[in-house]
């Protein structure tokens, strides 16, 4: 039995705002799912739905094999759930965070405090176990909002975007975290993520989500060994207009077999990329076009996306952040 399953899974909000467009997984016990996307694809609304919180438009889900509408109560009790914003009171040291946790899940007093203490030990919080969590750095609340949706042993968990926001080492700490936990008490993980390291590093299977549709599924090594090819990266000085002069003048290359434009850049995907430059810069310098920078790269799950999707997951997510900061300024 499947850990998670989805049949055609669909969301509105309204006749016009489609926000989950017929989605199918099937993600097996143990698992390590990772769920790619940029924000408005559909990732939160689809965990949403998974987790209870939203009501399916159409299709049907099931969670640890417990239908998401019909046993509602059931799967939450059997899962745990770290959503974007952790929500945590900081007026609480953590040890009281993670006791009225276990409380509110019906845990009575045998064991309990075992239970607490080896997870304030996993997530490395013991130290910092009875001061107030309003003194906790960003990282130490990711953590301990990681341990409150474990505190019940729940059998699968879904971390809605768990490092956004963190410096890599707390980052890294989340992952060892994750894969820990995975592996020692086989806890199945839905991780909802825009770091492409991230799903490359931690997921078992990875699917990508664009305008509420899966585009891409398989394990991060299938889904970079669809592509088949170097990528070759020109960037190049001058207008838009000027890029695109390049892409089209890049299309002429032999073996070249996909060509795309990204802000300044030409991406051209192409066998033997190594041999490919030399003709490249060539060709470009031919047609009068400044090249400012090549580079030659083994595909990358952000080439993936590139293909599926036409643009960069991760260049998508910076250039959204530096228009809130404008925006907010």
């Amino acid at each position: 039995m499947p850990a998670i399953l989805a049949e055609g899974l669909v969301k509105h909000f309204s006749p016009e705002i489609l926000a989950v467009d017929g989605i199918d997984l099937t993600i097996g016990e143990g698992q390590i799912f990772g769920f790619l996307g940029q924000n408005g694809s559909g990732k939160t609304t689809t965990v949403r739905m998974l987790t209870t919180l939203l009501r399916p438009t159409k299709g049907r889900a099931a969670v640890n094999g417990l239908d998401v509408i019909r046993q509602a109560a059931e799967v939450r009790k059997s899962i745990g759930v770290a959503l974007q914003e952790a929500s945590l009171d900081d007026m609480q040291t953590g040890r009281e965070l993670l006791t009225l946790q276990s409380r509110l899940y019906g845990m009575d007093g045998r064991g309990l405090k075992g239970r607490i203490e080896k997870l304030l030990a996993v997530v490395d919080l013991a130290d910092a176990a009875d001061r107030l969590v309003k003194t906790y750095s960003g990282g130490m609340k990711r953590r301990l909002d990681l341990a409150a949706a474990l505190v019940h042993n729940p059998k699968t968990v879904f971390l809605d975007e768990p490092t956004s926001g963190l410096d890599p080492i707390s980052r890294e700490s989340i992952w060892r975290y994750v894969r820990e936990l995975n592996g020692d008490l086989g806890v199945t993980f839905f991780l909802t993520t825009q770091y492409l390291e991230e799903a490359d590093r931690l997921a078992d299977e990875v699917a990508i989500i664009e305008a509420g549709k899966i585009v891409a599924l398989g394990s991060p090594q299938e889904l970079k060994a669809t592509i088949g090819t170097d990528v070759v990266t020109v960037r190049v000085a001058g207008t838009e207009a000027d890029v695109e002069r390049a892409s089209e003048t890049a299309r002429r290359l032999e073996g070249a077999e996909e060509v795309r434009t990204v802000d300044d850049s030409v991406v051209i995907y192409v066998r033997e990329g190594s041999a490919a430059i030399a003709r490249v810069v060539l060709m470009l310098n031919e047609e009068g076009l400044d090249v400012r920078e090549v580079t030659l790269a083994r595909p990358t799950l952000d080439d993936v996306f590139l293909r599926k999707t036409g643009h960069h997951l991760e260049a998508a997510e910076q250039k959204r952040l530096k228009t809130d900061s404008a925006a907010n300024a």
